[in-house]
């Protein structure tokens, strides 16, 4: 069996059982990891990648890209070795029910909510980001949601929640896709979308989008690194976790957007 190329594996082919092991042709291990589409469609992990496979040349990484909530479910089946989420109490559920080895915080950022530039549903002067929503939804204006179980799908049921605000109603649209189509599709609709704040910046030149909501604390967004239990590749999985927190890591996610965009991106926490 050939290995897929170049570095991506889709979910469906986990789920139809793909084998990964012997896969790489240069004598190194494959290391598979599950990575949330914001981390993709922000850029980061270009940088990530190349960075750790220099510090561990005996490791070939594949990822697989999509929601956490998936990234979770095939962890469970241990259909990867280690994965990056966004989504605390998704990841603390996945521990305390033994699908994974450990669970560690290695950076942050912030959600913001964006729309289009003439913000018909007047949030721009909110910043409860609760209350945004409500506002929106009064409105009837096209909302854009991940809808699909993501870490940021799961932090706008959370405000939804906190606002006795229920998901639909006029204009309420579940996409069922990562956050860089969402935004794309937001900025085609011109709809409201909740989005990472590193995604959207990565992206705003291409966007009829601007941030209108920032800076409510419920906001925070905290990328966790989780060893899965059932992991085929469990040193690679320790590999690549202590890396995320090491020196050489945090310098990684730290220097991450400053050299184009003039701010980095990410935090590095822990």
């Amino acid at each position: 069996m050939s290995c897929p190329h170049p570095r991506t594996l889709l979910p469906g082919l986990v789920a139809a059982g793909l084998t990964f092991s012997g896969c790489s042709g240069d004598g190194s291990q494959v290391l598979t990891l599950g990575i949330p589409t914001t981390v993709q469609d922000s850029g980061l992990l270009d940088l990530l990648l190349p960075e750790f496979e220099r510090a561990h040349p005996e490791f070939r990484v594949r990822f697989i890209a999509a929601g956490s909530g998936e990234l979770l479910a095939l962890g469970a089946r241990g259909d990867l070795d280690v994965l990056l989420s966004h989504s605390p109490a998704a990841e603390i559920e996945f521990v305390e029910a033994g699908h994974g080895r450990s669970r560690q915080t290695v950076m942050e950022n912030d959600f913001v909510i964006a729309g289009p530039p003439s913000d018909p549903a007047g949030i721009r002067p909110v910043h409860d980001a609760a209350l945004a929503l409500v506002h929106i939804a009064e409105a009837g204006t096209p909302f854009l949601s991940r809808g699909d179980d993501s870490g940021t799908h799961r932090k706008e049921l959370d405000l939804r929640a906190e606002a006795g605000l229920s998901a639909g109603g006029a204009g309420y649209r579940e996409a069922g896709q990562g956050m860089g189509a969402v935004l794309r599709a937001a900025s085609d609709l011109g709809a409201y979308a909740l989005c990472d704040r590193a995604t959207f910046l990565n992206l705003s030149e291409t966007l009829e989008l601007e941030i209108l909501v920032e800076g409510d604390p419920r906001l925070l967004n905290v990328y966790s690194v989780v060893e899965v239990a059932r992991a085929r590749q469990p040193e690679g999985a320790r590999a690549f976790a202590e890396w995320m927190r090491s020196a050489a890591g945090r310098r990684a996610i730290a220097s991450y957007g400053s050299e184009r965009l003039g701010v980095p991106l990410f935090r590095p926490t822990g």
